[in-house]
């Protein structure tokens, strides 16, 4: 069994865009829940994260949008830079929640790069659309690029990170699309249908990195049977001819059947192989290094909690039975939070 990390702290549910904003930190709070409700985490003691430092930040963003988000929360009628729009709003805290997510992500790095750890996973990352100078998708920080961007600084020499959410890993693709030590592979929702809009085949890479950058394209309404498929024809045959030292993954929840802002059909079982198949390859490719993030996924109550809890399950080596009933204490729970019907 590897040696596993889970970064966790109650502060992370301070990442809050707005009160109706489909990103909900409840998601978050019900997956910890469920996931101790189901003796996943029994004797795990969660490291807690300090924030980024703007070292850190700044591997990935330049200094003058970190002034913007800064400044946003007491001057935002002068953000720009994609803040104070409908899906990226501000928010009082607005730099110290976002980064605590990345500061979160750059600690599941260090544990692995330590030594200490082989995995580690940090739910409320997966920030990925993020982009140099601005907001994007629900995204302030890039806490998937600034976490390999800091492995690469400790010298590192080869990361390729797998994108299973439902959108388009833009912001970490643009941000080493020119970086041959980073293979970035993303299977989405086709971009004629689907935000950011990019992610197409054709997207390879640039100069010296051209091939480290590849996209899988899925049509609206592919399952769990057309989605697996795609993953094992494409990501390990990538990732033995690359040969990472680290894999890193982005598991986005938003390709579930029922999300409310995509058109994938997979199941939480879909999302449990995916996860799965994930772990057998950072053992056979990665030399078992795996550091998981969270990402998209917005049936907050009905899916992301379950495919959640089985990527915290699968990372610690504690898989949960896909048949296993829901804790009667967590469905309660979950009932005093929403009118929507649960899972059982």
């Amino acid at each position: 069994m590897s040696a596993s990390a889970v970064v966790w702290t109650p502060e992370f549910l301070t990442y809050k865009l707005s009160p109706s904003h489909p990103l909900n930190p409840v998601r978050l709070d019900l997956t910890m829940r469920l996931a101790r409700e189901l003796g996943v985490l029994d004797d795990v003691e969660p490291m807690e994260p300090e924030p980024a430092t703007e070292h850190d930040l700044l591997r990935v963003h330049d200094a003058e949008y970190l002034a913007a988000v800064q400044a946003a929360p007491s001057e935002p009628f002068s953000a720009g830079r994609g803040l104070g729009t409908p899906d990226n709003p501000i928010f009082d805290g607005m730099h110290e929640a976002s980064a605590l997510v990345c500061g979160g992500s750059v600690a599941a790095a260090r544990e692995i790069h330590s030594g200490r750890s082989d995995r580690a996973v940090n739910i409320a990352g997966g920030l990925h659309h993020a982009m140099r100078g601005h907001a994007s998708g629900f995204c302030i920080y890039n806490d998937c690029a600034v976490a390999i961007a800091w492995l690469l600084e400790q010298g590192v020499q080869r990361i390729a990170y797998v994108d299973i959410d439902v959108h388009h890993g833009d912001g970490v693709q643009e941000s080493f699309y020119d970086d041959p030590r980073v293979l970035t592979i993303s299977l989405h929702q086709h971009p004629r249908t689907l935000f950011p809009g990019t992610g197409s085949p054709s997207e390879i890479g640039r100069g010296e990195a051209a091939g480290t950058s590849v996209n899988v394209a899925l049509p609206p309404d592919t399952g769990d049977r057309g989605w697996l498929r795609a993953f094992h024809a494409v990501v390990p045959p990538l990732l033995a001819a690359f040969g990472p030292d680290v894999l890193v993954t982005q598991c986005g929840a938003d390709t579930h059947a029922e999300d409310p802002l995509a058109n994938l059909q997979v199941s939480v079982d879909g999302h449990r192989a995916s996860y799965q198949a994930l772990r057998e390859l950072a053992g056979s490719a990665a030399n078992g290094k795996w550091l998981a993030l969270g990402g998209g996924g917005y049936g907050l109550f009905r899916a992301v909690p379950r495919s959640w809890t089985h990527l915290l399950a699968t990372v610690l080596d504690r898989d949960v039975d896909p048949d296993t009933s829901l804790p009667d204490q967590w469905l309660r729970y979950a009932a005093g939070l929403t009118d929507l019907p649960l899972p059982r």
